[in-house]
């Protein structure tokens, strides 16, 4: 009986994994370029395995074919990825963290590569009021960047359709750092996202945090939901409580990550807010020794501003990668 559980699990991982292939797809794909994608990631599964499985989750209706071999994801697929194998996804947020990291491309110098963005869709009759709403927070600098992407109903970011009668807002996500320091050789260690309280316009401690490693959803989406943040606030009195990120890095390296971050300023990405002493507790968290504390502002934090509004929006922290060429000014909007 227990192997036959086992058994059915690893089935359902898989079927699992590929349907993740195929969301994150931007186009209908097949099963040789799954099965390609399935090796990178460290799952062993022929091509002839994944037709089998693809062909049965047509039947679920998981997927659809679109033209002779290719699927996409149906809204069933999306709903099982959002509710399957709760403890497979204990640990998710660290793992997408790392692997965004790893395939950003961004090179500050030449401003090319792709940058990691969270994606939030408004409602097209909302959008104005968001903008009002969101134009403080981008002021003061309570973002990541200043640079966004818009897309209107039908078009994309990334993977994200934006619906009928939305507008979605691509924000550049403070992942982009940390795929900037692992280009540079520099390893960077993720532990929480949380909520930092802000006093007189400078950080003093974090009051609420969410470990990435034992997390299945984003912080920052969890902190926005819950109404717990006050962004807009801290724009008008320097008081109030904003969504950030808390990362650890090597004390040898602190010089290099202060060079990085010069270079990522110039091309207006300006994600980081404060850098500790080496082995110091840094707005209230512990240190190890021979290490530094590094805070950075959520990318998410103009998107927060709208929603103390009252403002209703999907967030979609970390949703995937984009060309920094498609990014604009958000006041050109």
């Amino acid at each position: 009986m227990v192997i036959g559980q086992d058994y059915s699990l690893d089935v359902e991982r898989k079927v699992l994994s590929i349907l993740k292939i195929v969301q994150e797809s931007p186009q209908p794909v097949g099963g040789r370029l799954i099965a390609r994608e399935l090796r990178d990631r460290g799952v062993d599964l022929g091509e002839r395995a994944v037709r089998y499985h693809l062909k049965l989750m047509d039947e679920r209706g998981l997927t659809s074919l679109v033209g002779r071999d290719g699927r996409e994801i149906t809204e069933m697929g999306r709903e099982e990825l959002r509710n399957a194998l709760v403890n497979d996804k204990v640990g998710f947020v660290i793992s997408q963290i790392e692997l965004l990291a790893f395939r950003t491309t961004f090179d500050a110098g030449r401003r090319t590569g792709r940058v990691v963005v969270n994606t939030s869709v408004f409602r097209q009759k909302d959008f104005e009021r968001a903008k009002a709403a969101m134009s403080p927070a981008f002021r003061a600098g309570l973002c990541v960047s200043d640079l966004v992407a818009l897309a209107r109903s039908g078009e994309k970011l990334d993977e994200v359709t934006v619906p009928d009668g939305c507008i979605g807002l691509a924000t550049v996500c403070s992942i982009t750092v940390n795929g900037a320091l692992l280009k540079a050789g520099i390893p960077m260690d993720s532990r929480f996202g949380g909520l930092l309280q802000m006093r007189n316009g400078k950080p003093l401690r974090f009051v609420e945090i969410i470990n990435y490693a034992g997390s299945s959803l984003d912080p920052s989406e969890i902190f926005i939901t819950s109404r717990m943040t006050s962004v807009g606030q801290v724009t008008r009195t320097g008081e109030g409580k904003v969504l950030a990120n808390f990362r650890e890095i090597p004390a040898q390296t602190r010089s290099n990550v202060e060079q990085v971050v010069g270079d990522l300023e110039r091309a207006s990405i300006r994600g980081l807010l404060t850098m500790g002493q080496t082995g110091e507790p840094l707005c209230g968290v512990p240190i190890s020794q021979n290490r530094v504390g590094v805070i950075l502002l959520g990318g998410l934090n103009p998107v927060a501003a709208a929603a103390e509004e009252g403002l209703v929006a999907e967030y979609r922290a970390m949703s995937g990668l984009m060309d920094y060429e498609r990014l604009v000014s958000f006041w050109s909007l």
